[in-house]
């Protein structure tokens, strides 16, 4: 049965994030509606992660089998004149029968956005953390450099994670001062639930002084996930892109 490969970006404001739930509204549930008004298919759709509600993507990646004889590269223009405004289809292409979106990539990237300007800010309270607090962006730099490599990231994980393994290593993390805006950008090979959320909100306790760079350490040698610092909120959260072997 052919497997088609989607690249996607959506705005996740609106949605109770990509998996499929009863009685909400998610991207899953959009995209597979799509997929039956083009083709009278119901199909599971695969994706690379299944982002919280309220987080972005830039480049999601999914998957789904179909029985019809669309071509590959007409799915885009198809999904995109039946989906959402706020849910675009950047590529459609086939992918081997084999293909899992999840288990095949090789690393995922996601940044986090922080706009400083304002404590209230209309026009990016659904985009970014709003945060016009004093901070140490130096010392927040510093304790980036202690996330890096590869660790039982338990400390980082929210409850009801369903991970059979804690270790995962990131390969970049930095935090870019732009001002009125701060941005994480952060790549790993996996990720636990909720991590880059929490990691941000560690983050700026450093940055308030409430930590020192050097406690982030401490936090991932206990495996205790009281010693990090809380979750941030979900709306700077963006999933950027997703490598796999053949890129």
């Amino acid at each position: 049965m052919p497997k088609i490969r989607l690249v996607m970006e959506y705005d996740g404001s609106n949605y109770h994030g990509f998996q499929r739930q009863l009685n909400a509204n998610t991207i899953q549930s959009e995209l597979e509606q799509a997929i039956y008004k083009i083709s009278r298919e119901s199909v599971a759709v695969i994706a690379a992660g299944r982002t919280d509600a309220g987080v972005h993507a830039l480049g999601q990646v999914a998957a789904f089998n179909t029985e019809t004889e669309i071509p590959a590269d007409k799915w885009r223009p198809a999904l995109n004149s039946v989906l959402p405004d706020d849910i675009r289809i950047l590529e459609s292409e086939a992918a081997s029968p084999a293909f899992h979106p999840q288990y095949d990539a090789l690393h995922k990237s996601y940044c986090y956005l922080i706009y400083r300007k304002k404590e209230r800010a209309s026009f990016y309270r659904k985009y970014a953390l709003l945060c016009n607090q004093q901070l140490d962006i130096k010392a927040m730099q510093r304790g980036c450099s202690y996330i890096i490599g590869k660790h039982d990231f338990r400390c980082f994980c929210a409850s009801g994670s369903g991970a059979k393994t804690w270790e995962r290593t990131v390969y970049i993390c930095n935090l870019e001062d732009k001002g009125d805006w701060l941005k994480l950008n952060i790549t790993a090979d996996g990720f636990l639930y909720n991590m880059v959320r929490i990691i941000v909100g560690t983050l700026l306790e450093i940055g308030r002084g409430r930590y020192q760079p050097e406690q982030i350490s401490t936090m991932i040698a206990s495996c205790e996930r009281s010693q990090a610092g809380p979750t941030a909120a979900p709306q700077g959260l963006y999933l950027c892109s997703v490598k796999y072997q053949q890129e």
